[in-house]
């Protein structure tokens, strides 16, 4: 075990602690079992190595952080470690990347292991974190009814500025942003270049790794794309090769689409698939993996037999990673509203407008001479306004749905 702690000295060593995720501060960290889950490169191993450096002594053995893909583990199962780390003295363990790990036992799994480890060591708590892909099936070992649940999503606008040492401001409630939004757009905009500012995000600030190597992000987040295709979906779902292909041209496909209701007919044909189960299995898929989104009148349900009303690619970032000369910018609109918003809220199709919040707000998104004729008659209805700094009455600027976490 000599080499996880040297692996794990060295990553706190190197671990910055002045920014933080808004995440990191809802955690309740006292539960025995934690699972925090997210898309790649949206800052979960940093999070907890945050905690550990931020909580623990340097060099205390007690707590262990260490990645379940590391090639320690081919040799070594995840529950005899935890057996080792507790009978010397461990008592909080952080497992990365647990949906990697390969059971030594055909009939185990990282769930199994885990669940054993919770029972046998009433006084260990583990956090464990992975890619969302592993909600897809449940392991063999139930741990719904022990585990506190985290999802955390990438940079929202406001991290972003954060971040970079642009603006300093907390979260804004959804109810504070549509009763005061002209003071906070006026009070923010006049510390920044607001709308510059806001520009940049849509290009490269929603992932934590944008600013490692700039001029290669995009082609970053294609090889992102390509192993959560070919590695993590494979991994907890079983399918062929050929599946996988069909994956990336129905991905293609929504990625150069305007968001429509789409025919699952034609989009089979496009990528050939006759059978619409397969076809709704696979956005399935893609949705868990946070490559897309789907927007339908229920928020509830098995959307896997259910046709979603609209497809949108997960985020600004992605979009332009997928299809950068073409971009709507419509299209590019809906995307930043959809993936800042569903964060904290119920997001649903209106029969009148784009959106649906917590059933109970309209909201319409477009430029800055977009009018609200769509609305008419409708009680709780905003307009989500691009390209303007401070909004009035019902128009709000889009940018600062960006300050909701």
């Amino acid at each position: 075990m000599d080499v996880l702690y040297e692996i794990n000295n060295r990553l706190l060593d190197e671990t910055p602690i002045e920014f933080k995720r808004s995440l990191y501060h809802k955690i309740n960290w006292k539960p025995r079992l934690i699972e925090i889950t997210g898309a790649r490169g949206v800052g979960k191993t940093t999070l907890m190595l945050q905690y550990i450096k931020l909580n623990y002594d340097a060099g205390d053995t007690s707590v262990l952080y260490f990645s379940a893909d590391d090639p320690y583990f081919y040799t070594n199962s995840l529950i005899d470690t935890i057996d080792k780390f507790v009978k010397y003295g461990g008592r909080h363990i952080f497992i990365d990347e647990v949906h990697k790990y390969l059971p030594k036992n055909d009939r185990a799994d990282w769930s199994g292991e885990i669940k054993a480890s919770y029972d046998r060591y009433p006084k260990l708590r583990i956090v464990y974190s992975g890619s969302s892909t592993i909600q897809l099936i449940k392991g063999i070992g139930d741990l719904s009814r022990r585990v506190s649940p985290y999802f955390l999503p990438g940079l929202s606008f406001r991290e972003y500025l954060v971040m970079n040492n642009i603006i300093d401001h907390q979260a804004i409630s959804l109810h504070e942003l549509l009763k005061k939004h002209t003071v906070l757009a006026r009070d923010i905009s006049s510390k920044t270049v607001i709308l510059a500012k806001f520009q940049e995000y849509l290009k490269w600030g929603y992932f934590a790794f944008y600013d490692e190597d700039k001029d290669k992000y995009y082609e970053r987040l294609k090889n992102v794309i390509t192993v959560i295709m070919e590695s993590d979906i494979p991994a907890v779902v079983d399918i062929p090769y050929l599946s996988v292909q069909k994956m990336k041209k129905l991905l293609a496909v929504i990625a150069t689409s305007v968001p429509y209701t789409p025919n699952l007919t034609t989009i089979g044909k496009k990528i050939g698939i006759t059978d619409q189960r397969t076809l709704l299995n696979y956005m399935t898929y893609l949705e868990k993996a946070e490559l897309i989104r789907s927007l339908s009148k229920k928020v509830t349900g098995d959307k896997i037999m259910r046709k979603p009303n609209k497809l949108y690619i997960a985020n600004t970032n992605l979009a332009y990673a997928l299809e950068p000369y073409n971009i709507n910018k419509g299209t590019l609109r809906e995307i930043f509203f959809f993936s800042q918003v569903a964060s904290n809220n119920n997001i649903t199709t209106p029969p009148s407008g784009d959106f649906l919040l917590n059933n109970k707000h309209v909201v319409e998104i477009g430029g800055k001479n977009k009018s609200d004729v769509q609305l008419k008659g409708l009680e709780n209805t905003f307009l989500a306004i691009d390209d303007i700094e401070v909004g009035i009455f019902n128009k709000i600027p889009l940018w600062l749905f960006g300050f909701l976490y």
